[in-house]
């Protein structure tokens, strides 16, 4: 099985591509980013390329996929509508246009087309977009993730937040369990989904833990 990943260097990134290394039925895992990357596991290749708005260039590397996670993402904070989408929307479109096979993007609780917070709103748009093409898509929507095994996200203010909050998941797992995971959690969903699992379209927590 073959599988590529975009924002493998981010946190939800970092646990699809631990989780696909891990798994034996995955052989080949690509990943895509502006900037190199190390890679230490023989069955995982990472391919340079600077424009996701247009990634023909690299189709040819792309080709004969299995699945797609879409974990690109970037915070709001501070950005516009117009600075926000084409790292949620625009890529995300393009990646589900050349890559084949189960496509599966990370989006947000509380992602809602209609919403008036901006974040919600672009994503629930692109969550629609994607559910409408005729193709196997599973939106994925994580509320609190743990981070395990060293995994940290990119983004210095989200790196604090767990830090701080790190003693709660335990009690946050039992009072509200429909809204906490973890990244091994997260990305063993992932694979499941590439791997066929039956799951409902939108996949939300406590969906990605049974997975898991």
């Amino acid at each position: 099985m073959k599988i590529v990943v975009f924002g493998a260097s981010g946190m939800v990134g970092q646990s699809a591509l631990r989780e696909c290394l891990l798994d034996p039925e995955v052989d080949s895992v690509v990943t895509v980013g502006r900037s190199t990357m190390d890679v230490t596991d023989a069955k995982h290749r990472h391919v340079v390329h600077a424009d996701f708005g247009d990634l023909s260039p690299v189709a040819g590397e792309l080709a004969g996929a299995d699945a797609c996670f879409y974990c690109m993402g970037v915070t709001s904070a501070g950005l516009s509508e117009a600075e926000y989408t084409p790292v949620t929307h625009d890529y995300a479109l393009e990646a589900a246009r050349v890559v084949g096979g189960t496509f599966v993007y990370i989006s947000g609780e509380g992602a809602n087309a209609e919403s008036s917070t901006m974040w919600a709103r672009v994503k629930g748009r692109t969550e629609n977009e994607l559910l409408a093409l005729d193709r196997p898509v599973f939106v994925v929507r994580p509320g609190f993730i743990q981070p395990l095994h060293g995994i940290t996200s990119r983004t210095r203010i989200y790196r604090y937040v767990y830090s701080w909050t790190s003693w709660l998941f335990p009690l946050l797992r039992r009072v509200a369990p429909k809204y906490v995971t973890s990244t091994e959690a997260l990305g063993r969903a992932m694979v499941a989904l590439a791997k066929g699992a039956q799951a409902p379209k939108l996949v939300r927590s406590d969906e990605i833990n049974r997975l898991a």
